[in-house]
């Protein structure tokens, strides 16, 4: 089942989708989580989002944890980021790389994510409607996107097994991680996560769609990055070093999670500007694609 929100006649309204493609009122929300926030805020919330995009969140998330499931997407985005900041050790690297036909060792992941799923949490305040036009920062040059898969939880979970978290999941949606590479390149040789380069903006689709259309097809989701019209790269769910249920689990280790709470898989493969030399600049307009769960479009802006 698809379902969304909208704003119309001073109010907000769930919705879900019938089999003739037209939409009707949705009484049910457990599937989003259910009711976290106070109905006023979320009304001034959707107000301000409809007013930028025309369009509104389909949920207000209670949490973002970003996860980084794919040993591709992290090799190649810092093979990516080096090329960019440090070309001279790059064309160093790329040599060994075809002397060896390996990786590059610096490339790959931190021994911890072979051993655990990692994640980082981000500003769940900062969320974006598809369609908002998003203001390049003023602090940055290397403005970055990321496509990648998320989903928000129906039920509570503390401890739990794989199979327990799968069942908790209500619904899935596409998210976008917008980045900052230079400032975070700063901030994470500091030794903790990200800050700025981060938590300006994140974005999500304008649909969602229940866990049990999705999970059946969790590992063959495939899509696609646009910008300005012309298709850059595509992305496919294949290969995650962890499961979602996986991930679920981890962070559910005498930590209870909570229904409203997100979370996402973190960059599939091919899904940002850092590894394929796509970066964004003031004017490009943006398209993320996850077929059957939905898309993101966003002007960026000066």
């Amino acid at each position: 089942m698809k379902l969304r929100r909208v704003y119309t006649e001073g109010r907000l309204e769930l919705q879900s989708q019938n089999a003739d493609a037209s939409w009707a009122p949705e009484r049910d929300a457990s599937p989003l989580g259910g009711a976290v926030y106070s109905g006023e805020w979320e009304l001034a919330v959707a107000q301000r989002h409809h007013e930028l995009a025309g369009r509104v969140l389909p949920f207000q998330p209670a949490s973002f944890r970003d996860f980084m499931l794919y040993e591709r997407h992290a090799t190649d985005a810092a093979r990516g980021l080096v090329r960019r900041f440090h070309p001279g050790q790059s064309r160093a690297a790329e040599a060994i790389e075809k002397l060896t036909r390996k990786p590059f060792p610096l490339f790959r992941p931190k021994p911890l994510f072979y051993r655990q799923p990692i994640y980082y949490m981000s500003n769940h305040l900062s969320f974006l409607p598809t369609g908002t036009p998003v203001a390049f920062p003023s602090y940055t040059a290397a403005l970055d996107f990321e496509l990648e898969l998320g989903f928000v939880l129906k039920a509570p979970l503390f401890n739990a097994t794989a199979t327990e978290a799968l069942a908790a999941i209500g619904a899935f949606v596409v998210v976008n991680d917008f980045s900052a590479r230079d400032v975070q390149r700063a901030e994470m040789a500091t030794g903790l996560g990200p800050q700025k380069a981060k938590h300006f903006a994140s974005s999500m689709s304008e649909v969602t769609v229940t866990a049990d259309e999705i999970l059946p097809h969790i590992e063959s989701l495939n899509g696609s990055v646009a910008i300005n019209g012309r298709r850059v790269s595509t992305v496919s769910s294949a290969g995650a070093q962890w499961s979602v249920g996986d991930m679920l689990a981890h962070a559910s280790r005498d930590e209870k999670l909570y229904p409203g709470e997100l979370f996402a898989t973190g960059t599939l493969p091919g899904g940002s500007g850092m590894e394929t030399g796509h970066w964004l600049q003031p004017g490009d307009e943006l398209t993320l694609i996850l077929d059957r769960v939905g898309e993101i479009r966003h002007r960026i802006t000066s």
